[in-house]
């Protein structure tokens, strides 16, 4: 079934179409700075297509809840927990609910993970409910960042990570991705490249024009056209809008926003008593509420986890009267060296996130049941370093490995696993690992990005390398006051499972 969705009015009077069975299966990048029309270009693209598609919005702002009271969109409040935001996302598949996930009110990074674990949701639905949906993200940039800001590593992972399956892996399951940024330059390469089609509006940052041009197809010289763009105006691209570079004016729209752009209006005459009426709290003042202070931050899965075994005993029960018997420390140390073996011993263990790691260790924990309170997750980030290394029982107790252990709490959790691999290779005297060997402790397939991890050790002052006479690399480590045995650097990868 072909749908011709009424965009406003393109160059020469003619109606700017948008083929939606097309937009379905091509997807739509909207680009345009502040105050020129993303909004406005979203609300209309809704409102047209609401009659012919399921529509799912995820609204940073709050400003698409008004849909709601026209077309029936059900409102998703995000302040719930991540696995509920999950499942709600699944039955919403299920039965074909147009809905607006409502991100207002939280911050930043509470906004991408339950942005993750919505659209994570939809992608994880079964394969009997992969109906079309149309995806609309508002602030893309904030989901899908180029580079990693002021928020967490594991949130940025986990947002950027639902907006590529969402724009990369998401057709074959009925989702369509319309995003919206602010700046290109700001939108990860990877989401911004699975589009299709194109909206540009209003732009001025020499960097954001090259490439919104770029994606056009254009000249450079004709990227300043997109500085003379009015409030509404965009230049149209792709499959299910245009062959060609199509100048369009988005047309009006049923609904509005809740929050609109600033009106000038005249100024109210100055009373006499001016700054008593600024000071003096008014009656009704008085009594209003205090300010509700800003929510709590997430607590970690890990105390979670020990508030939970503290309250494991029923309301009812009566309470225990002899004391708890001790936690037996060797038997929770061989619990967790145990969880960690298993952890090693998968080959593809080294490749995945400690967070995914983490929880595949918890819940490792929890099935052999290891007494007292679970590592936290940075405690875990160091036991498993010091596993992935692998020193043998005569080297652990030596002070050349306590100073390697001590040397390595100076570098970020990610790199102390390859120092320690480096160091025990130095301590016990053996051949220094190869590009691929430090490539698998750091989580990745590129040796050059493991040559990288040595060049800043040795910056540092951890380590200095050089060659013997058949070009075969030595790590010495003057702090240790020993080094490794030569060991050739292009040496294929020789893995095997934890001892």
């Amino acid at each position: 079934m072909k749908v011709q969705i009424d965009m406003g009015a393109a160059a020469g009077g003619d109606t700017a179409g948008l083929d939606l069975e097309e937009l379905l299966a091509t997807r739509l990048l909207v680009q345009g700075n502040s105050g020129s029309g993303k909004s406005h270009l979203l609300r209309r693209l809704l409102e047209q297509s609401a009659p012919w598609v399921q529509q799912v919005v995820v609204d940073p702002e709050g400003d698409f809840v008004t849909l709601a009271d026209r077309f029936g969109h059900v409102v998703v409040d995000a302040q719930r927990a991540e696995p509920e935001l999950t499942r709600i996302a699944g039955r919403i598949r299920q039965h074909r609910v147009s809905v607006i996930l409502n991100l207002e009110g939280l911050d930043v990074e509470q906004q991408m993970r339950a942005a993750a674990a919505f659209l994570g949701g939809l992608f994880d639905a079964d394969r009997d409910h992969w109906y079309p949906v149309l995806v609309v993200v508002d602030e893309a940039q904030l989901f899908a960042p180029a580079a990693a800001g002021d928020v967490s590593d594991d949130a940025r992972k986990l947002s950027l990570g639902a907006m590529t399956n969402l724009m990369c892996r998401g057709r074959k399951r009925g989702l369509a991705g319309v995003i919206a940024t602010q700046r290109l330059a700001k939108l990860a390469k990877n989401v911004a490249a699975e589009a299709s089609n194109f909206l540009m509006g209003r732009t001025f940052l020499d960097i954001d024009m090259a490439r919104a041009a770029d994606l056009l197809g254009m000249d450079r010289r004709q990227s300043e056209m997109f500085r003379d763009l009015a409030r509404g105006h965009f230049v149209a691209l792709g499959p299910a809008l245009s062959r060609r570079p199509l100048p369009v004016t988005i047309g009006a729209v049923e609904t509005s926003a809740r929050s609109t752009s600033p009106k000038l209006t005249p100024l109210p005459e100055a009373p006499v008593d001016a700054r008593d009426l600024i000071f003096t709290p008014g009656p009704e003042e008085a009594a209003a509420p205090l300010r509700r202070p800003p929510p709590p931050p997430p607590m970690p899965t890990a105390e979670i986890m020990a508030q939970l075994a503290r309250s494991r005993t029923p309301a009812l029960e009566p309470a225990p009267t002899e004391p708890q018997a001790p936690v037996d420390e060797a038997a929770r140390e061989a619990g967790i060296d145990r969880a960690l073996r298993e952890i090693l011993d998968d080959r593809d263990g080294a490749f995945r996130s400690d967070a995914v790691l983490y929880q595949d260790f918890l819940v490792r924990c929890r099935i052999r049941r290891v007494p007292g309170e679970a590592l936290s997750l940075s405690a875990f980030r160091r036991r498993l370093a010091v596993a992935r290394a692998g020193v043998r029982d005569e080297h652990a107790g030596s002070d050349r490995w306590q100073t390697a252990l001590g040397l390595s709490e100076s570098l970020p959790d990610d790199l102390q696993g390859v120092f320690l691999l480096v160091a025990r290779a130095a301590v016990a005297h053996e051949p220094c690992p190869s590009d691929a060997a430090l490539a698998r402790a750091y989580g990745t397939h590129s040796p050059r990005r493991a040559r990288r991890l040595l060049a800043y050790f040795e910056e540092r002052g951890l380590v200095v390398l050089r060659n013997d006479l058949r070009g075969h690399r030595i790590a010495a480590f003057p702090d240790l006051d020993c080094e490794t045995a030569a060991g050739d650097a292009d040496a294929p990868e020789s893995w095997q499972a934890a001892e």
